[in-house]
């Protein structure tokens, strides 16, 4: 299947006269942001990252910058990744540092509701009073990751057009443009984001908890048929946060 697409300035036509559109260019090729640009400027744009290109573009730069030296792309995805994490790693240890408090505190907040029954103004009450007391911020885990979906988001839309992961080979498998043949990577990836899921305070209501603990399933069924490169970077993003949050939690127990 291919795409053909035109892409002309804009022109205004007066009633009844004519145009004549001359000395024009068509390229049919690869979506190379190399080629492109030289091509003719502006042609790169052709390239769809979606809403977020203020923020793909410079992601897509850094990691061909990055290929540029080590000479294999699964392994630029993974330092990539690396490079995003460690630009957040101080919004993401705030986020942890509140879940990890919240899951500490989790057998008190049990004790409260199993003290006041039915009485929700009261629990409410003590539950905020224990906050407090703690110092621990149920709504400071949220906008660390908050701040970091558009760089999610982005990195998605990069890796979902580079045409260079087309037929470049890793390991087992062949095409890191195409899904894992034995679909290794996304059961992987559904293991680490239930073990990271087991890292957290259990939801509060019956419910959400369920649903939560279906999501590690729905998003491996959904992972099965990703590409592969874009699956190696969720995997990697999994595993440095589990190795982050664990490295927190064990702070916060010493406590």
């Amino acid at each position: 299947k291919y795409l053909l697409t035109t892409v002309n300035p804009g022109l205004k036509i007066a009633p009844g006269n004519q145009v004549t559109l001359a000395n024009n260019q068509l390229y049919i090729g690869p979506k190379e942001h190399a080629r492109l640009e030289l091509l003719s400027p502006g042609l790169d744009r052709t390239v769809d990252y979606g809403f977020l290109y203020i923020v793909a573009k410079p992601l897509s730069v850094v990691l061909h910058w990055i290929n540029g030296f080590i000479g294999n792309w699964a392994l630029s995805i993974i330092a990539i990744t690396f490079l995003i994490k460690l630009a957040f790693y101080k919004l993401s240890e705030k986020s942890y540092r509140s879940m990890a408090g919240m899951k500490k505190l989790a057998p008190r907040l049990q004790k409260i509701k199993e003290t006041y029954g039915d009485d929700k103004q009261k629990i409410g009450k003590k539950t905020m009073e224990l906050y407090k007391q703690e110092k621990v911020n149920p709504a400071a885990g949220c906008l660390p990751i908050l701040v970091q979906i558009p760089v999610f988001i982005s990195i998605y839309w990069v890796l979902i057009e580079m045409v260079e992961l087309r037929q470049f080979s890793f390991l087992y498998i062949p095409d890191l443009s195409s899904r894992d043949p034995f679909f290794i990577l996304p059961l992987i990836m559904g293991a680490s984001m239930w073990f990271q899921q087991r890292l957290n305070p259990p939801p509060a209501d019956p419910m959400q908890a369920k649903i939560m603990m279906m999501l590690p399933i729905i998003f491996t069924i959904f992972f099965l048929w990703f590409p592969a490169g874009l699956v190696i970077y969720w995997v990697t993003n999994n595993l440095l946060s589990i190795a982050q949050q664990v490295f927190i939690n064990k702070r916060i127990n010493k406590t």
